[in-house]
Order: structure tokens, then C-alpha cells, then sequence
């Protein structure tokens, strides 16, 4: 859920966290998964106040406690170049309408969730969701079930961007530690592949089941391809372009791209993505509440990496993915990385440590990257791109499942199977 803000992560010393502070993070967790469930319309009216509160006893503790001001002013630059990267990313994409006209088939949504997967290694994961989604939702306008929402999750917004840094931000991290640009495509492809079929397979099934209920009442629809606001695809492209900029030169950037890109948008397009603020407002609120409460679950995990008993690959690849399921994937990939090193080459300057493992174990660097990545999917909030896609999702009046729901109806029955497989071939010895 990194915005590619962490290439300037401090490891300065810092105060023992105990791990009872991430009490706070749990709580927000709880909050957005139960909640809802219970009492629907006092979360949409107060979940501001539960994010804001909750938020505050975590930097309270840094500032008032520890006196170490240095974590939440980081975290706030980090979340600041977080909100940049999403905010333009989903202004600019808003003046962009693909509209394909044509049966929602099975095949059609496959091949559609597919090119999704491969041009989120371009656009990265968020710009592949913010660019397609609703293209995939009007196309299945006619017979959309919550499962076409949580599998475009599964496939653009995580899954399909494990091939190149730009895809995900724990790769892009990899990149700035030394990793070069073309390994990860050259050593994971097969990983990536194996992982993106079944998913993709899996998809296929079920949209098949559902297809053949429906479709004799489905209408014969001409096959028709729109597309409005070409101008958005430069915009596009120099946010994605502004990534590689240093704070806080690429959040200007971004700023100025998305006023001059609402200011000029296609009007048509604005109107036919039903544009308005309301998703990005939910994920600001919500993802402050988590970049703050996480804080102290991050801070004991970076303590505490090295003797957490993870040795192998397979636990490197688990230990990796369970955390990113529910913490920030970037500093996660950062810190299992760092235990990697330790254990692996210890006493050893970073940088050279970084060009051993590439030549000596390479298969730790894989195991903490498809880790990272990968287990994104399992909840909503476990890369930025998701819940905007939910949000998005909702406000286009479509159904989507729980926080329990997606997790339990989902990603544990359908993506942790596959994972395992990930393992057995690649990473149990």
C-alpha cells in the first residue's frame, strides 16, 4: 500500500515498541471488518472519528511517550506521497472512459483480467485498477456478481504486478536496494505465471457457471469499443514518470498533473465513470487511521525480525505474505529483507549483502518479493489499490463482500491453496 515513498526509510536506532501498542492498529482493524456489519449507517457517518482517534493514541505515544518525533514526521511523508500517488492516479484515470460494448462471456472477461494483469507491471498495480475497473464493471453491467469485483483485486490490483518494480512498491524498494530492474522478471516469470493461471483458470470456472445461468437472458449487445479523454493517457504517464523523482518533487508534480488533468478532463468520460470524491475521501480518512496505528506493529516487527524463528524460503515466503496481508507490504519487504541479510550474510556492509543474496540465495529475494506482493490480495486493505476498487465498486451501485466476507468467502479458500502450491514447487526446499 506504499506509494514508492520509502527509498528514504531511516534504520537510525530507535525506542523498544512493545508489541501491546499495536493494540490500536488491531482495534481499526476490528472497527472496519465488524462494524459495518453491525451498524452500517453509524460507520459511514463516523468512521472519520474512529480513524482520527485511534490514529492519535499511536502518535501520541511516539510524541508524548517515547519523545521520538522522527517516526511519525516519516510516516507522514511516507502517507503524504501515499495520498499523492492515488489521489492523481484516480483523478487522472476518471477522465479516461473505455467502454467496451459487447457480451460479458466468460472469455471476454478473462482475456480482459489478464491484459489487466500485464499492464499493472506497466502502470503499476494502482494505475492498472484505476485505469480498468470501471471498463469492468460496464462490461458486466448486465450480470455482475461481487465475485467479478474481488477477482479483478486478485488479479490487476496485486497478483499480476510481481513481474517488474514498477508493478508493486516492495519491488520498486528491491530496485532502489540494488536489485536490478530486470531480475525480477528474469528469476520470478515462472512463479508469476503458475500463480496467474490458476487465479485466472479458477475465474474462468466460475464466471462459466454463472454465464450459462444467465445468458439466455442476457440482450444481444453490437459489439462497440469507445474510448474518450486520450489526452489523460499523457497525464498518465507523467505520474507514473514522477515516481522516480525524489520527495518532494514528485508529489508537486502529481498535484499540479491532477488539477491541470481535472481542469482539461473529457466531460463525457467524468460523467460516464460517475466521477466524484467520495472514494477518494474514504481511503485518505481510512489509510491515515492505518499508517498511523501500524506504526508501532511495524517498529516491533523490525525489532523483532530476526528472532522470529523464520529460516527458510517457505517461511520467508509466509512470514512475508501474512504480515503484508495486513500491514504495509512495503516496510514489511524492507524488514524481511534485513533478516534475510542477517541470517544469511551477516556483518556485511548492505549494499554488498544485497549483490550476495542475488548470488547466493537468490531464492530469499524470491520468497519475500511474490510474499509481499501476493498475499496483498487476502484483505482489502492489504494494498493501496484494493479498497479503492471496492469503494469505486460501491459507489457504481455494485455489490461487494465484507471485510470478513472477502477474507473468509475468498482469498483464504481460494488464494492461500494456491500460495501453497506456490510453495511446494518453489519454495518448500
Amino acid at each position: 500500500m506504499n506509494a514508492f515513498a520509502s527509498e528514504a526509510v531511516s534504520h537510525a536506532a530507535r525506542p523498544e515498541i512493545p508489541l501491546a501498542m499495536s493494540t490500536p492498529f488491531v482495534l481499526l482493524l476490528l472497527a472496519i471488518a465488524f462494524i459495518p456489519l453491525f451498524k452500517k449507517h453509524w460507520w459511514e457517518k463516523h468512521y472519520p472519528m474512529v480513524s482520527l482517534v485511534l490514529g492519535l493514541v499511536s502518535v501520541g505515544y511516539y510524541l508524548g511517550v517515547l519523545h521520538y518525533y522522527h517516526r511519525p514526521w516519516h510516516t507522514l511523508v511516507e502517507y503524504f506521497s501515499f495520498i499523492c500517488l492515488i489521489g492523481s492516479l484516480f483523478v487522472v484515470s476518471s477522465g479516461i472512459e473505455i467502454d467496451i460494448e459487447r457480451k460479458s462471456t466468460p472469455l471476454a472477461n478473462t482475456l480482459l483480467l489478464a491484459f489487466g494483469a500485464i499492464i499493472s507491471n506497466l502502470l503499476g498495480t494502482t494505475g492498472a485498477s484505476m485505469l480498468l475497473i470501471r471498463s469492468f464493471l460496464r462490461l458486466n453491467k448486465s450480470r455482475i456478481k461481487g465475485y467479478h469485483v474481488i477477482f479483478f483485486i486478485f488479479e490487476v490490483s496485486n497478483c499480476g504486478g510481481a513481474l517488474t518494480p514498477i508493478g508493486d512498491p516492495p519491488l520498486f524498494l528491491g530496485y532502489l536496494k540494488g536489485i536490478p530492474f530486470e531480475w525480477v522478471f528474469l528469476n520470478v516469470w515462472p512463479i508469476w505465471l503458475l500463480t496467474n493461471a490458476m487465479i485466472l483458470g479458477l475465474f474462468f470456472v466460475m464466471d462459466t457457471m454463472n454465464y450459462r445461468k444467465v445468458s439466455g437472458s442476457l440482450p444481444d449487445v453490437p459489439h462497440r469499443f469507445v474510448f474518450r479523454g486520450a489526452q489523460n493517457i499523457l497525464f498518465l504517464a507523467i505520474v507514473l514518470g514522477s515516481v522516480f523523482m525524489p520527495t518532494p518533487y514528485r508529489e508537486v508534480v502529481m498535484i499540479l498533473i491532477s488539477v491541470v488533468a481535472y481542469k482539461f478532463a473529457n466531460k463525457e468520460a467524468l460523467k460516464a465513470n460517475d466521477f466524484n470524491w467520495e472514494p477518494i475521501r474514504e481511503v485518505g480518512i481510512l489509510f491515515a487511521g492505518i499508517f498511523a496505528t501500524m506504526m508501532p506493529a511495524l517498529d516491533w516487527l523490525e525489532q523483532n525480525a530476526s528472532t522470529l524463528g523464520v529460516t527458510s524460503p517457505g517461511h520467508f515466503f509466509f512470514a512475508t505474505g501474512s504480515l503484508s496481508s495486513f500491514l504495509d507490504n512495503a516496510p514489511t519487504y524492507l524488514n524481511f529483507l534485513s533478516a534475510a541479510m542477517g541470517l544469511k550474510v551477516p556483518g556485511v556492509e548492505e549494499k554488498e549483502a544485497v549483490q550476495m543474496l542475488l548470488a547466493q540465495f537468490p531464492e530469499y529475494i524470491k520468497a519475500i518479493s511474490m510474499g509481499a506482493v501476493f498475499f496483498g490480495a487476502n484483505t482489502y486493505i492489504g494494498n493501496a489499490p484494493n479498497f479503492m476498487v471496492k469503494t469505486i465498486s460501491e459507489q457504481s451501485g455494485v455489490p461487494t463482500a465484507s471485510f470478513l466476507g472477502y477474507m473468509f468467502k475468498y482469498s483464504i479458500p481460494i488464494l492461500i491453496p494456491i500460495f501453497v502450491v506456490d510453495w511446494w514447487i518453489f519454495f518448500r526446499t
